[in-house]
């Protein structure tokens, strides 16, 4: 048995910044679990998400359900590689939630990929077809005008990831 204490992994970055593949990374560590918001919106609301208005009803609703869920995992020793946006101080403090109430350590990892390098990831994962979502450049810009890195007075333990030179 390991004595590592349970830890909430949260992904702060834009688009095709790279967490999908840095969660992937996290979840392979022993004891670990990933949760994929994209993956269950897709399975649960595809039909109901056509604009981003659409996108933040389903992802609360989706939230709702799965707090227990990742408060539970984390109370019984598993950690938890979230990953769903935490672009937003809102984002961030219902994870706070979550970790604070399991009593777990966490780690925001902050992904630093400039918007050209993000745009020109995205279009290679829209033409590759393996995401269940695709976005357009305008898109891309216009959820981008939302996100926000964490502030030092939010208090989170920051890992950065800086693109490879």
């Amino acid at each position: 048995m390991s004595d590592q204490p349970p830890v909430l992994h949260m992904l702060c970055g834009k688009i095709a910044s790279g967490k999908s593949t840095l969660s992937q990374q996290l979840a392979a560590a022993p004891k670990t679990v990933r949760i994929v918001e994209d993956d269950w919106l897709a399975a649960l609301f595809a039909e109901e998400m056509q604009t981003p208005r659409d996108f933040m009803r389903c992802s609360a609703k989706l939230r709702g359900a799965m707090a227990p869920h990742i408060v539970a995992l984390l109370k019984a020793g598993m950690s938890v590689v979230l990953d769903f946006q935490a672009n937003t101080p809102e984002a961030r403090a219902w994870m706070r939630a979550l970790f604070e109430e399991a009593g777990a350590a966490h780690a925001l990892h902050l992904l630093t990929a400039p918007d050209a390098l993000c745009l020109e990831r995205l279009k290679a994962r829209n033409a590759g077809g393996d995401h269940p979502f695709e976005a357009t450049e305008a898109q891309f810009h216009q959820v981008t005008k939302y996100f926000q890195p964490p502030s030092p007075e939010e208090d989170f333990t920051v890992i950065r990831h800086d693109p490879p030179a």
